[in-house]
């Protein structure tokens, strides 16, 4: 039988946990803040007080937590995950860390025998809490088998987009480069509006539906338009990290990104003024100087 060990349940990782036990798998969750685990014990959900525990007899380690450092600490750190794991399991890496130290944690693994499917997420919150994700999963033919049912229960979309650990970590680097850029050129050009002496949420309403509109510039847009900073959905440090991420990887691989350059220069300065734990619409006033 399929049993999961669960590492990270914050705003996304509690749901995608809640998801998978729903679909019957028995799901051992462990999260530093232990109060937080509890409260979402339930049915198959079990709360764990360390990551040893999550990982003791876990034919599957999910990882939803945020930085590289985080990963590392988890699977090698003291106490970490990698000496728990039975020769056979197969981590699964779904935070946006990079290719390279996915690729660098797939072969330590593969050392001990446990395998490591790459499967970063996207789309927010409200579709996680559905199982609606869509997950950019790469990995072994065989890894890949072992983790499909409990991908599925969280994605509506789960396309297998390279055989190898890190293909996955590069597509997601391609998708937040146009998130970062989409969110900042849509605060640009909602402080436009604004400085112009617009109704600004008039205008957003006209342009969200025609050839100027996208995901980021109806959701976001929206956010910024009724000022709901502190309602945090995604949190402007989430795309400082991200941004770092996807230069980073660019610069090695010699490709220019000037946008995504900038724009991770507006998410730094939003962190610079103490802003990075409110939601990351809030560079529509960063732009406006609020």
């Amino acid at each position: 039988m399929t049993t999961i060990g669960w590492i990270g349940l914050g705003a996304m990782g509690g749901p995608m946990a809640q998801c998978v036990a729903a679909a019957g798998y028995p799901v051992s969750a462990y999260d530093v803040s232990l109060e937080r685990a509890r409260s979402l014990a339930g049915g198959d959900l079990t709360a764990v007080d360390s990551i040893r525990a999550a990982a003791t007899g876990a034919t599957v380690l999910v990882l939803m937590v945020a930085t590289p450092d985080q990963v590392e600490a988890v699977l090698f750190g003291e106490g970490g995950a990698a000496g728990e794991l039975e020769p056979g399991a197969v981590v699964v890496v779904m935070a946006t860390v990079g290719p390279g130290p996915v690729e660098s944690w797939a072969r330590r693994l593969g050392e001990l025998g446990v395998g490591l499917v790459d499967a970063p997420v996207s789309g927010g919150v409200a579709r996680a809490a559905k199982g609606d994700l869509l997950v950019m999963v790469s990995g072994s033919a065989e890894d890949l088998a072992a983790t499909r049912p409990i991908i599925d229960a969280m994605a509506s979309t789960a396309p297998v987009v390279g055989p190898v650990p890190g293909d996955g970590q590069k597509v997601k680097v391609v998708n937040q480069l146009l998130c970062g850029v989409h969110i900042a050129v849509a605060g640009e050009a909602l402080a436009l509006a604004d400085s112009m002496g617009l109704d600004v949420e008039a205008t957003w309403e006209v342009l969200k539906a025609g050839a100027a509109g996208s995901f980021m510039f109806g959701d976001r847009g929206g956010r910024m338009v009724a000022g709901a900073f502190d309602d945090v959905r995604s949190a402007l440090d989430i795309f400082v990290k991200d941004m770092g991420i996807v230069t980073t990887t660019a610069k090695s691989v010699d490709q220019p990104t000037p946008l995504a350059a900038v724009a991770e220069q507006l998410y730094l300065t939003g962190r610079r003024k103490g802003l990075g734990r409110k939601d990351d619409s809030i560079v529509y006033g960063i732009l406006r100087g609020r």
